[in-house]
Formats: C-alpha cells, sequence, structure tokens
C-alpha cells in the first residue's frame, strides 16, 4: 500500500520552530515533485512549498518565504519542512504531497498522493 506518513506536528509557542517529516512508504517519490500544503478551520487548503525530484528547484508562499525550508532525502525517501518563527494564524493540519511520477520519472496519470496530515498549533 502506497503511503505518504507525516509527523512531528505539535504544539510550539509563536516564535517557535518546528521540523515536519513525510516518509513514503509501498514506493518511491524519488521521481516525484513534492510539497507541502496546509488547511486552517473553516479554510481551503493552501500551498505551502515544493521541491522538485533532485532538490535544486523550491517553491515556496510568499508568507512563508524566509521562514520554512523544504528539502528532501531521496535515499530515505523523506521530505522536510523546516518551519521557523511560526505564527498563531500558520496554526493548521499540514499535508504532503506528491505528484504520480514513477521511479523511472514517466507520468502515472491520475491524482496527487496525499498524506493524512499532521496538526500544527502555534500558540500565541
Amino acid at each position: 500500500q502506497v503511503q505518504l506518513v507525516e509527523s512531528g506536528g505539535g504544539l510550539v509557542q509563536a516564535g517557535g520552530s518546528l521540523r515536519l517529516s513525510c516518509a513514503a512508504s509501498g514506493r518511491s517519490f524519488s521521481s516525484s515533485r513534492m510539497g507541502w500544503f496546509r488547511q486552517a478551520p473553516g479554510k481551503e487548503r493552501e500551498f505551502v512549498a515544493s521541491i522538485s525530484w533532485g532538490g535544486v528547484i523550491t517553491y515556496y508562499a510568499d508568507s512563508v518565504k524566509g521562514r520554512f525550508t523544504i528539502s528532501r532525502d531521496n535515499a530515505k525517501d523523506t521530505v522536510y519542512l523546516e518551519m521557523n518563527s511560526l505564527k498563531p494564524e500558520e496554526t493548521a493540519v499540514y499535508y504532503c504531497n506528491a505528484e504520480p511520477r514513477r521511479a523511472n520519472g514517466t507520468w502515472e496519470g491520475g491524482p496527487d498522493y496525499w498524506g493524512q496530515g499532521t496538526q500544527v498549533t502555534v500558540s500565541s
């Protein structure tokens, strides 16, 4: 069974830091663009950051630039999100995402893969 499993969420005070991890199991996503999204209560899911398969190209939402860093370790099939200077309004469930691309780089088709999410709560 293919899974993306997030971990590292928790409760942190405003200004604090957390490091989220997303580990793949059941198959490799080493050729896939991967990313992080978040969804706050009552709001739509929003993009946070993404990283190319080789880790060279990264994109960030304007709201997190300079504070969050996305990285990956393809040997471990894991992607990370380092979050610094967290704000209360960033309280949300954070989801890992991977595009449907095979290990040889060819496109699978179908929807993206998603993890079950990890809760991040930032207290004021």
